[in-house]
């Protein structure tokens, strides 16, 4: 690859304008992604270079016949060439697992939710 070229990753999301040297990024290491896309809010970067994202979604209680709120909480790996800050929304995909909790990779910053 050349010095600004960034991998096609098979999904129309945007590439990041930074290049990195991690093995682990979809864009501009060997990680293949695949299987879910997901769209969270990043709350909390404070792990090396991973981030944990929570997706907010609703729940129907059919004997009450209402929903309920729920969460669900995604490790997943944060390349260094995506900006985020937490509070940001992002687009988070399913990759092989990388550790014990993290099967997820970052992909895209300010995911529709």
């Amino acid at each position: 690859m050349s010095d600004n070229e960034v991998r096609d990753i098979g999904v129309d999301v945007a590439p990041p304008k930074r290049k990195c040297e991690d093995k682990n990024c979809p864009f501009h290491g060997t990680l293949p992604v695949r299987g879910q896309i997901i769209s969270g809010v990043l709350e909390s970067k404070k792990m090396d270079g991973s981030a944990v994202v929570k997706k907010d979604y609703l729940q129907m209680i059919n004997k009450y016949e209402r929903y309920e709120k729920r969460r669900s909480h995604y490790s997943a790996h944060l390349p260094p060439c995506l900006d985020v800050e937490v509070g940001d929304k992002v687009r988070i995909m399913e990759c092989r697992p990388l550790s014990k909790s993290i099967s997820y990779v970052v992909v895209e910053r300010g995911g529709q939710e």
